[in-house]
């Protein structure tokens, strides 16, 4: 895929109408059962025998309860009287006016004091930034494709999890994490200490900002100073202080040696039988990832201490089959990092903020 460069000078104000038509739905009561699907604003409903619109596809967007889950609809189609169907006015921009649609805080648009509402009015004169045509096409195949890339990772996420639902946990092992781990902290690094250039450094809240599994690049830098904390690569680091329990109850790996570890960190040193990646993913995830939030302590800042990690339950397999999951979620989260830069708003001039006229 190549990284599409686009002048933003050459963006103009629009309102929506000049971009869509903004088309009502009907009940579909008095019509015979078919093969054209029939939607709602909460998505197929049932197949009638005709269709609002036969050859043109639409974006989605209720009218009526849940107003703000745009969806694309692909003719042929009927739409519900609750649900609004918006057909491009210039072919091909379909996924451009759809990744609109997604920007648009269309609850600030609700004219209700009860169910929430959308009108055609209000659809009708939203103000949104957009480029020349071929630009709008150029953008909505990008987005388009990386849709298609992350849904393709997802559904392979999903199959192995279906899979390993199937493995037998017979030969899996449990035992306290104080059991299969030794523990530390970071030393008392915070932003205010952040330098132009130095040693690389992770404070803790890039975990719950970032959420990686495998911390390959560190960008920060700091000086220096007397009692730092530095990585020797493969530690296992988890926040120690953060805005809420499900924040902090996560867990990455540091790959490299030779980075400070700030304070508020936890750091755990995972023996012979356990490798990092899997213990990173078993922290983060399912029933350890909820007992672990449960144990955060406090009210505008929470916190979790070495003691309640000590205290996680870890079920792990064999080290092979350790090394097979971790590997298997590297690669999903390599794939989605990968798309998500050439996703990077700077490079392309795509600020989704700057889309809809929100400046």
């Amino acid at each position: 895929m190549n990284l599409l460069i686009f002048n933003a000078l050459s963006w103009e104000q629009r309102k929506l109408s000049d971009l869509v038509d903004v088309c009502s739905g009907m009940d579909y009561k008095h019509l015979s059962i078919g093969n054209i699907p029939v939607f709602g604003t909460g998505g197929y409903m049932l197949s009638v025998d005709k269709a609002l619109s036969y050859d043109r596809d639409a974006i989605g967007i209720g009218r009526k309860g849940t107003i703000d889950k745009p969806y694309i609809l692909k003719a042929p189609f009927w739409t519900v009287d609750t649900l609004f169907y918006c057909i491009p006015r210039d072919e091909g921009t379909l996924n451009f006016d759809y990744d609109l649609f997604q920007c648009i805080d269309w609850k600030q648009k609700d004219e209700s004091t009860g169910v929430p509402s959308l009108s055609k009015v209000a659809i009708n004169d939203t103000d949104v930034m957009v480029p020349k045509t071929d630009e709008q096409k150029k953008i909505g195949y990008f987005f388009e494709e990386l849709d298609l890339v992350i849904t393709l990772h997802q559904s392979k996420a999903e199959s192995w999890k279906n899979k390993e639902n199937q493995l037998s946990t017979i030969s899996w092992e449990q035992r306290k994490l104080f059991e299969m781990a030794t523990f530390s902290k970071g030393s008392g690094y915070s932003k205010a200490d952040l330098a132009p250039s130095g040693t690389p450094i992770i404070l803790y809240g890039r975990m719950y900002t970032k959420y990686e599994t495998i911390i390959k690049e560190v960008d920060t830098f700091a000086e220096e100073k007397a009692g730092s904390v530095y990585s020797k690569g493969g530690e296992v680091i988890v926040p120690a202080s953060g805005e809420t329990a499900e924040d902090i109850s996560r867990a990455s790996v540091v790959e490299n040696t030779g980075v400070l570890l700030g304070g508020d960190i936890n750091i755990i040193h995972p023996n012979d039988n356990l490798i990092p990646g899997f213990l990173a993913l078993t922290i983060s995830n399912g029933n350890q990832q909820k007992k672990l939030s449960a144990k955060a302590q406090g009210a505008s800042i929470v916190h979790l201490h070495n003691e309640d990690l000590k205290d996680v339950d870890i079920l792990y397999p064999t080290i092979a089959e350790q090394r097979k999951i971790s590997e298997f979620f590297q690669g999903l989260d390599d794939t989605i990092t990968l798309h998500h830069r050439k996703l990077n708003r700077t490079q392309i001039c795509i600020n989704r903020s700057f889309l809809y006229g929100s400046f």
